[in-house]
Parts: structure tokens; sequence; C-alpha cells
């Protein structure tokens, strides 16, 4: 992994706010090098050293615009094509740019049911919206941000893919790799632009699908000499031109604005803005006030969100999983991180919409 060195501690803080996708700060001190940043971010959160390696790990910023990914096995595409939305954890891309192999990549994989490493890689790649729909996940709280400590304590038989350390950084034995989390784990809205890309063994990146919001499904991007790429993944034809999201939209998160006093779903567009959620071109007028909404509840004393609604039925993902609830909520780790089970809607405490306000961005 890249990273940049100051001269003093003062330099090095005043550029924690330089623009987007640079490379991880750190600053020239005695003792620090990047051996031992790799060595702090790789071993559990312990002062002195807790505040060192989060202050460094904080540079790491996103802001509207900067390109982000979440790496998916082949057995998680077809939830994505069908509806399934990116949550848990994901990362920018440009921290990945060393590790640009299938091989290499599938290290980081959330759904590792067997340590071989994968032939093939796949990932949504979309542009961030906004700081706020992403955690750092320490696993202490760190200058006010919210705590992931539960991640850490499960065990290898309750989880998927590599451990969480709690450093924000992903485990690796040479690379320093920031990472993030959706805000609660909570399902994002995909932007205009939103792809899914494949990563073959030799390093060669193919764009597969481009999501289209207004129609609400993928419409395929690739030629016959990749469709090896996708051979033998299940409910995937390579002859389909349009793979429609059948079950989007039915709970889970959406984006909500404001135009002319009415409000309007509305769909982000980054870095244009905002603009109704429209098929008609007419129709799609720019918003504002624009928030993220996302239904959250309470079942069996566990806060949750709900990612979806079939009849008398809720999905429902903890927002901060941990060893003990998620075994006695009988939750199943569906990808790292992500504890989700079937819930009857009536034993789920009151349902409520919270709004997260989009606004002028500060990096996290």
């Amino acid at each position: 992994m890249r990273t940049a060195h100051f001269e003093n501690l003062a330099e090095f803080a005043g550029n924690i706010a330089d623009p987007e996708e640079q490379a991880i700060l750190a600053p020239v001190v005695p003792g620090v090098s990047y051996e031992s940043v790799h060595h702090l971010s790789q071993s559990q959160l312990r002062a002195p050293d807790a505040g060192q390696i989060s202050t460094i790990r904080r540079t790491a910023t996103i802001r509207p615009g900067t390109r982000m990914i979440k790496l998916l096995s082949a057995r998680q595409v077809s939830a994505y094509l069908q509806g399934r939305r990116p949550s848990g954890f994901c990362y920018r891309e440009f921290d990945l740019g060393p590790l640009r192999s299938s091989t290499e990549l599938s290290l980081l994989l959330g759904d590792a049911a067997t340590h071989e490493p994968a032939s093939v890689v796949f990932g949504p790649r979309w542009r961030a919206v906004d700081p706020a729909d992403y955690h750092i996940p320490f696993s202490g709280e760190v200058a006010g941000m919210p705590s992931y400590a539960g991640l850490t304590a499960i065990s290898p038989h309750d989880r998927l893919g590599p451990p969480i350390l709690g450093t924000g950084f992903a485990p690796s034995r040479s690379h320093l790799v920031p990472e993030f989390v959706t805000a609660d784990l909570a399902d994002l809205p995909m932007p205009v632009g939103t792809s899914l890309v494949a990563f073959a063994p030799d390093g060669t990146e193919v764009s597969l699908y481009l999501y289209i919001p207004e129609q609400r499904g993928w419409t395929r991007m690739f030629g016959p000499q990749h469709k090896h790429l996708l051979r033998g993944l299940p409910e995937i034809s390579t002859e389909q031109e349009f793979v429609q999201s059948g079950v989007e939209n039915v709970g889970g998160s959406y984006l909500v604005g404001r135009y002319q006093d009415q409000t309007y779903e509305a769909v982000a567009d980054p870095p244009e803005g905002f603009r109704v959620l429209s098929r008609a071109m007419a129709a799609r007028y720019r918003v504002e006030a624009v928030v993220r909404r996302t239904p959250y509840g309470t079942w069996r004393g566990a806060p949750c969100t709900v990612v979806r609604v079939e009849g008398d039925w809720n999905r429902v993902r903890l927002c901060r999983p941990d060893r003990e609830g998620a075994a006695a909520l009988g939750m199943q780790c569906v990808e790292r991180g992500v504890y989700e089970t079937w819930a009857p809607a009536g034993e789920i405490g009151p349902v409520r919409e919270m709004d997260q306000p989009y606004r002028a961005a500060s990096p996290l």
C-alpha cells in the first residue's frame, strides 16, 4: 500500500483534509516506518499505540465522488443482480491498486467458505455520495466514531471471511488496506454509474453490467469473449441483455428529496447531484434537502435495520453484531460482518424510518 510522509505532526494533521483518493499519510517521527505502521495495523488497538494507528488510519478519507468497491465471490453475484445492495465491508478502489489479480483480491473476500483463491473475483463499483454513509470499523470509540468491537470477538465458527481486526485495516501480510463499513451495516442505494466488474487471474478488469436506477435493473456490458467469466454462476444467463432487480425497493434504504415543496424518491448522480427517480427524462428534476431513509427496528432487544419485507416477515440485519447476540437471535452470517435473519413483523419493535441528511461533506 502506498503511503506519504510528512516532516512533522503539524504538517501531517494539516494534510488530513487533502483531496479524495490520496494515499495514507504518516508523520516522519522516530520509530514510525512502513513496517511499524503495518505491524500496528495487524494488532489489536491498545494504548498508547491505539492513538497513533487510528490517527494514521483516519487519513484514508471518503468524499463525495470517491470510487468505492465491494468484493464478491461467484456465489454472491446473482444476489446483487437480483436486488441486493452494497452493505457491510467495502474499500476505496484507490487502496486496492496494488492488488489487481483475482488471487490477490480473493484474500479480502467476505464470503470465504474456502481458503482456496478464487479464479474470478467480482464486485459492485460506485461513487460515494456522502461520508455519512460510512464508518471505520474500529474496536473502540475513536474521536466520537461508533465502536464495532463486537465484530472482533466473533469466533471463526460464526463468521465468514478473514477476521476483523478493529484497527480499520484489513488483514494482510504486507499491504496496508484501509477498510470501511456502511453506517450501521445498512444498505446503500446505488447511484447512477454503478457497475459490476470482474477481476481475472491475470489482473484483467472487465465491466460486466451497468446499473440503471430508473429501470431498477442491470444492462449487460460484456462481449462474447468474456462469457467464460460468468460460466457456472447460479441463475445467470450470459445471453440476457437486461437483468431486472426483482426484489429491490421492498424494504431497505432509499433516497428522498424535495422539488417545489413536494417529496420524491431520488437518485444520486455523483458528482452532478441528485434528481427525481423517474423513467421519464422530462421528470428528472434536480432535488434538494436529500436524505437517505433507512428503516430501523428492534428485535428481541437488538437494534436492526429492515432490509427486506415479504408479507408478514421482515428480513432484519444487526447494526452491531457480537458473539452473544448473533447466536441468541439465530442470526446467519451472510457475508463478512453482516448478520441477518427472517423475523415475524409482529415481533419487531416499531419500525421507524430514520433520515440521514446529505450535506456538504467533511472527510471520514
